[in-house]
């Protein structure tokens, strides 16, 4: 007799009541029923409105005493009736808890779907048709950090995933492409998180985060799990001590440990205020360019007017989705990992070393149907080899984030500082006023000021004449330097390249 179907209007009514359950129930605070229950007899206009928790006998019977007096009805009837409500609601709310606790089921591929998987991962040229095949399911540009995000997306199931975090202006679609990346990874492989109190993650299953993508929207909210967070990034495993009294009144100390690993991926706008975190992830600048806006605003209009085939991108995404379903885990040998080195200006090179191996190792992860499964002597392990090709198709889609590493500039000032260069080359100028630059490049004179400093501190900007009651004129001291970084870390990696193909074809 309980209709939930308006949220925030659930009826109850018998022969005799007609209640309402106004704004419907909570489904946390598992010890009360708070409702605000709407009572009367049905065709009466009779009615009588009251908050009460269900779960208190006291206020329950006195509720049963002013319902009958009120309405002329007898007590036993609505005592009856509110115990009976009382159990309806009971039973939907631990329905409603169960159905958002219950894991999706895993998809079962048929022989045709199968096929179709395990052939798209034997060709030889999977990186470029995946990319292809990610902008067709509706990410527009961003071909190299889509494809990264991919890779790193793929890498949960591996024994030592991967983690990144977008960084980008407010509005340039840091969480639009986090959310349609993820959209390319199966549901049951996934847990999106938009806010979480800070002891949260000790209360999942055990097993329950396992390979599994954790989806943050906004860093900034979800401040409070970051630690617990971190803790699973780098040792895989959190636990927690807490006291808990049994059902004699015994006091018991019990740990509550969740094991990983997982792959995490979060957006800001805040870099710095991050460092923690970043340190453990891929760093992935969203594009900013004009390009970039008028291939976004292009595919707005074609959504605009009907012309993008929705249809077409979500049988794709499917398709992606089956493509990881078939990926199994497998052990990952790198054979050419010693020959391997970073640029000297490659800061925190510890981390990051780790990270570019992990991410060429993910490469050959993703590429394991093109693989001959190998046996560890010792061991019996079943694992496969990294092959030169992985490591020059993941230097050339990890230059960008080698060349950010090297960087003594965060990400947003040296955004700032190459449309600075960008804008006085264009026009043939030798120095500048920062309120010309504030209104050329439309940017917040607070962010300017810090670029500014930023800037100056690293000798790359300096006063020029002027000074401080009639202002500034500055000039740029190194127009090179970021091409210079850029070039060292190229030059490198092809280097790395040729010597181990030389060394591969005199073995």
């Amino acid at each position: 007799m309980l209709d939930t179907t308006n949220a925030n209007n659930y009826s109850y009514i018998t022969k005799d009541l007609e209640i309402h359950v106004l704004g419907g129930i909570k489904f946390s605070n598992l010890e009360r029923m708070r409702v605000t229950l709407s009572i009367k007899k049905p065709k009466s206009n009779n009615v009588m409105r009251h908050s009460i928790d269900l779960y208190n006998d006291n206020t329950i019977e006195r509720l049963v005493r002013k319902v009958a007096e009120r309405i002329e009805i007898g007590t036993s009837v609505v005592r009856e009736t509110l115990q009976n409500l009382t159990s309806e609601l009971e039973q939907y709310r631990i329905e409603q808890i169960d159905k958002e606790q219950e894991v999706p089921a895993p998809k079962l591929l048929s022989t045709k779907e199968q096929k179709a998987a395990e052939a798209f991962l034997k060709d030889k040229d999977l990186l470029k048709n995946t990319n292809e095949l990610i902008g067709k399911s509706g990410v527009i540009g961003e071909e190299t950090n889509r494809l990264l995000m991919y890779l790193i997306f793929t890498s949960r199931k591996t024994s030592n995933p991967l983690h990144c975090i977008s960084l980008g202006s407010s509005g340039v679609g840091k969480t639009h492409l986090q959310s349609k990346v993820s959209e390319l990874i199966p549901d049951e492989d996934k847990i999106e998180i938009t806010v979480l109190s800070a002891n949260a993650f000790y209360y999942f299953n055990r097993t329950e985060l396992k390979n599994k993508l954790i989806l943050i929207e906004d860093l900034d909210g979800a401040e409070s799990v970051l630690y617990p967070l971190r803790e699973l990034q780098s040792k895989k495993k959190i636990t927690k001590t807490v006291v808990h009294k049994d059902t004699k009144g015994n006091t018991k100390t019990i740990h509550l440990t969740v094991e990983g690993p997982i792959s995490v991926s979060g957006c800001t706008t805040q870099e710095s205020i991050y460092e923690d975190n970043s340190n453990r992830s891929f760093l992935l600048y969203i594009d900013e360019s004009c390009e970039q806006d008028q291939k976004i605003m292009q595919y707005q209009r074609l959504l605009s007017a009907g012309q993008v085939n929705k249809e077409e991108e979500f049988i794709n995404a499917r398709f992606i989705r089956d493509v990881q379903r078939i990926l199994k885990p497998i052990r990952v040998i790198n054979p050419y990992a010693m020959g391997l080195s970073l640029p000297e200006s490659v800061f925190k090179p510890r981390r990051t070393n780790s990270h570019y191996l992990q991410f060429i190792e993910a490469v050959t992860f993703y590429k394991q149907y093109q693989r001959e499964c190998k046996y560890d002597e010792q061991t019996g392990e079943e694992y496969i080899e990294t092959t030169i090709k992985d490591i020059e198709e993941a230097n050339e889609l990890i230059k960008e984030v080698l060349l950010r590493k090297s960087d003594i500039l965060n990400g947003a000032c040296r955004n700032f500082f190459e449309m600075l260069k960008t804008y006085l080359k264009t026009n043939t100028q030798t120095t500048f006023t920062n309120r010309e630059i504030r209104h050329i490049l439309r940017i917040n004179p607070s962010n300017q000021k810090r670029y500014m400093i930023q800037l100056q501190e690293a000798g790359l900007v300096r006063k020029a004449k002027g000074n401080k009651q009639k202002g500034y004129l500055y000039e740029v001291v190194n127009y090179a330097d970021y091409q210079a970084t850029n070039n060292q870390i190229e030059t490198m990696l092809n280097t790395t390249i040729k010597t181990l193909e030389v060394q591969s074809s005199s073995l």
